[in-house]
């Protein structure tokens, strides 16, 4: 299973970031896999769409699982459509790597 995780950095030690639209990258993590990918997100600076932009970019890549920061309530419904199961960190100051080492404890 791939799974999403916005992201503030291209790298493990950047932190979750809060924004899902808007995100500077997207890290997709790879379950079966154990492999990171990072990807510039293509709709941060989107004046507007942005949200709803940015989960048509994660349903193209197969992603059945996003973490965010925050979610606005259009794109938890957009999710639910696309059957991707959405989740909250609220701790913002979390590494991409812990989120990584949590997925594994599942």
């Amino acid at each position: 299973m791939i799974i999403a995780i916005t992201s503030t950095d291209n790298n493990l030690e950047g932190t979750i970031d809060s924004r899902f639209g808007r995100c500077s990258f997207f890290a997709f993590y790879d379950t079966e896999s154990s492999t990171t990918e990072f990807m510039v997100n293509p709709n941060k600076d989107c004046d507007e769409g942005a949200g709803p932009a940015s989960v048509q970019f994660i349903a193209s890549n197969d992603v059945k699982r996003v973490i965010s920061g925050e979610f606005g309530m259009k794109i938890k419904s957009l999710f639910v459509e696309l059957g991707i199961k959405a989740s909250i960190e609220k701790d913002t100051t979390k590494k991409i790597k812990e989120i990584i080492e949590s997925i594994k404890k599942e």
